[in-house]
């Protein structure tokens, strides 16, 4: 009888035992599944944006008046330069360079106050371009919301791939979310659905057409050129 109970608790002391060791296992279709499913949110917040937002005509209207201020800026900022170098060479020849050297001060002040109401003007453009997107913010944000409930109890507890390498400490609260274990290589569900929603988007976008223009995206990254130029050269 003894045996018997001893073997039985073997038994199930070795049923129990697989089911720990499952939990720090990685299966590289979780990981597939993750990437499945940020490209299908991604297509979903697109779908929706554009239901709401991209299809209306104000939202089309204000588009083409960013991209056409944007061309203009930057035109302003390219030929304003080309003048500033120009004129730099003109006014070192010949006997009247405090003239020509004050006339071309001048012409750099007024090209720059122009340049900085046109640098204004797009970024009110910007902000109202923006304003408008809101809108759609709320219905992605309250259906993510839902989504994103249903897989972090699919996933919860479960390492969905290991990382090639040690997240700083406070990206770990992310990175090592809900997951069992002190390994900070372990990658939760949340992390790796960020990192690839990140990267996905951004394609997606420029697939359909959707990401900003390349005048757009440059006069966004800030400042530069003429403008900087300017400033030092008013110094």
């Amino acid at each position: 009888m003894d045996s018997e109970g001893g073997s039985a608790g073997a038994a199930d002391s070795e049923e129990e035992f697989p089911s720990m060791v499952i939990v720090g296992e990685v299966s590289p279709m979780d990981a597939i599944l993750i990437l499945f499913i940020s490209v299908c949110t991604a297509l979903l917040s697109e779908a929706l944006t554009y239901l709401l937002v991209y299809r209306t005509q104000h939202y089309k209207k204000l588009k083409a008046d960013v991209e056409r201020q944007s061309k203009k800026v930057e035109r302003h900022k390219e030929g304003d330069f080309g003048a500033f170098g120009g004129g730099t060479v003109g006014g070192l020849s010949g006997g009247g360079v405090g003239v020509a050297g004050g006339g071309l001060v001048g012409s750099v002040s007024r090209n720059k106050k122009k340049l900085e109401r046109e640098e204004e003007k797009l970024k009110m453009q910007n902000r109202e371009l923006s304003t408008v997107k809101m809108k759609s913010m709320f219905a992605i944000g309250f259906t993510f919301t839902a989504l994103m409930g249903m897989f972090n109890a699919i996933f919860d507890g479960r390492v969905v791939a290991k990382l090639p390498f040690t997240p700083i400490s406070w990206i770990q609260g992310l990175s090592h979310r809900s997951l069992l274990g002190n390994d900070p290589t372990d990658c939760s569900f949340i992390f790796l659905y960020i990192l690839c929603t990140m990267s996905v988007r951004q394609n997606i976008q420029k697939a359909f057409g959707l990401a900003p223009s390349r005048a757009v995206s440059k006069l966004a990254s800030g400042p530069g050129g003429f403008f900087s130029q300017g400033q030092t050269f008013g110094k």
